[in-house]
């Protein structure tokens, strides 16, 4: 590795770039070392090497002194400091940048130091690398900066400390995800409170056409989705295939307790959602909560004047599409309601869910 090839064992031998380096001897490695010779590599024993290589030291092998490769200290203080971060070993992050590691280096993903400190909650190194140098709106790969991997982490301390070093609060990754619409889809109410009073945009829309009051709706967080009507947010707006609020709130996500979904839609519904709108595949909430099997809201929306006996462009009804998904609970609503007006064969799929339940994110984020 300190001469910049990949070197693996294989038992008692060693494989250089594909090449089998035969070591019979493995206390002498004389063969072995014959055979790097050959390569012009010189003369060594591959044991104690390899593990000089792992600790990023020159190599003394029969008194000749190996050559590092270029960069490959660099890259072994890079290595120590981004494993510091990741722990919270502030002592060795000061420690490695004073002993030469780059503030600005960076692993495969684009990630710095920063990066992975902030994702992991550790507000100390965040602070000693933004003292350092580090740059606080760096974006890897992905377009995720620090505060975005806080903000998705849930790591309250180190968003508040990002934000008070100046972070971009709007800065949204490859995805069009921002930090508010990642603390609204976790549903973190702390953090959201911090992100919008340091002026995060409350209406950003991601590149799936979903905005935070979206994805907080889909996961049955209802005190985001009043915060956000409170901030301006309308209930009945339109975005990604025709979707609303509503239709995300009817169809909430498999993970949240029926309890809080259907506490989501009761409240969008006394905001002023419109318990009538149609998605791009004419579907109402009604119909994609009875897909979804949500008996609870089924009748909670036909109680707001949803009606169960109009059709989607398909042709089916609330009680078809409940029927071809097996939705048994939401059946039995929908016939108390008299959902069976209307077509109700029941023989076709209605499709896919329009319920857009939350599974994506922001996440990533990474």
């Amino acid at each position: 590795r300190a001469l910049g090839l990949h070197v693996r064992p294989q038992g008692a031998d060693y494989v250089l770039d594909g090449v089998l380096i035969e070591d019979h001897d493995p206390v002498d490695g004389r063969q072995a070392g014959d055979q790097l010779g050959a390569l012009g590599l010189g003369h060594q024993r591959p044991a104690r090497p390899l593990e000089a290589a792992r600790r990023g030291v020159g190599v003394d092998c029969h008194d000749e002194q190996i050559p590092q490769a270029p960069g490959a200290e660099s890259q072994v203080l890079r290595m120590r400091l981004f494993e510091a971060a990741q722990k919270g070993e502030t002592e060795n992050v000061v420690r490695f940048l004073a002993e030469g590691a780059p503030v600005e280096g960076r692993d495969r993903f684009g990630n710095t130091a920063l990066l992975v400190a902030a994702r992991a909650g550790r507000t100390k190194a965040v602070g000693v690398l933004l003292e350092a140098g580090s740059e606080i709106d760096h974006q890897n790969l992905r377009g995720t900066t620090a505060l975005l991997h806080a903000a998705t982490a849930s790591k309250n301390r180190t968003v508040k400390a990002l934000v008070a070093a100046g972070a971009a609060v709007n800065l949204e990754n490859r995805k069009g995800v921002t930090p508010l619409i990642a603390a609204a889809f976790d549903g973190d109410a702390r953090i959201f409170a911090v992100l919008i009073e340091a002026g995060a945009d409350p209406k950003a829309v991601d590149r799936t056409g979903k905005s935070a009051m979206f994805y907080t709706a889909g996961r049955g967080f209802a005190g985001i989705v009043e915060t956000l009507h409170g901030l301006g947010v309308d209930v009945n707006q339109v975005l990604g295939n025709d979707l609303t609020a509503l239709m995300w709130a009817g169809g909430y996500s498999s993970d949240v307790p029926a309890s809080d979904g259907l506490a989501t839609v009761v409240l969008l519904l006394e905001l002023g959602a419109e318990v009538g709108a149609r998605d791009n595949r004419g579907r109402t909430a009604l119909m994609i909560a009875a897909e979804r099997d949500h008996a609870e809201v089924v009748d909670a929306l036909v109680k707001a004047g949803a009606m169960p006996g109009i059709q989607d462009k398909k042709g089916k009804t609330a009680l078809d599409l409940a029927r071809a998904a097996g939705s048994l609970n939401a059946i039995t609503a929908l016939g108390a309601a008299g959902g069976a007006t209307g077509s109700a064969t029941g023989s076709a799929t209605g499709g896919a869910t329009g319920s857009a339940t939350g599974s994506a994110t922001g996440s990533a984020t990474q």
